[in-house]
């Protein structure tokens, strides 16, 4: 989970990292031309928005 904008966002950042946290937002990956899901793996076009297999979204 991402921590909200602050002067020192990054050392917060750093701090949660150091101890195991995942600091990034989760986004889709790429697979050839697609989009890539990855919670299950399904794959979309381009244009997709939400996961039509498990129904993943990417954080705003």
């Amino acid at each position: 989970m991402a921590s909200a904008p602050s002067p020192d966002g990054d050392l917060f950042d750093e701090f949660l990292t150091s101890r195991g946290h995942d600091v990034e937002t989760a986004r889709w990956e790429e697979s050839y031309n697609k989009k890539q899901c990855p919670d299950c793996g399904g794959l979309h076009e381009g244009d997709a928005v939400e996961c039509s297999v498990c129904g993943w979204r990417p954080e705003p």
